[in-house]
């Protein structure tokens, strides 16, 4: 069964034993791709339901996730105009974002 929502997804995959992040846009300045309280949600294979960033930082957020999946973590990235990751990644839109990363752990 496909879900496209970010949290059921984390829900179905920590039920069926996956560490499983989420990100959460919590908040934007100027012009930004996705508002805040936007989620993407991150399975320990990689797998990835939602959207933080409309794709220009994602890449970015998931390998951070990914780094820290497998154990109850949580993780605050910043990505802005004046900030050179941001370029590299391509959040080139002149805006600011802010997004925390927390990681979940199946209880199976």
């Amino acid at each position: 069964m496909e879900v496209n929502d970010p949290i059921e997804s984390a829900l179905l995959w920590l039920n069926n034993g996956h560490n499983v992040a989420i990100a959460t846009v919590v908040k934007t300045w100027g012009s930004a791709p996705r508002k805040a309280g936007s989620q993407l949600a991150i399975r320990d294979d990689g797998l990835m339901v939602g959207s933080v960033s409309g794709g220009c930082v994602e890449g970015d957020v998931v390998s951070n996730a990914l780094e820290i999946i497998d154990t109850p973590t949580i993780k605050l990235l910043q990505y802005g105009i004046t900030n050179d990751k941001a370029w590299e990644v391509g959040l080139a839109c002149g805006g600011d974002i802010k997004i925390r990363i927390e990681s979940l752990e199946s209880n199976g």
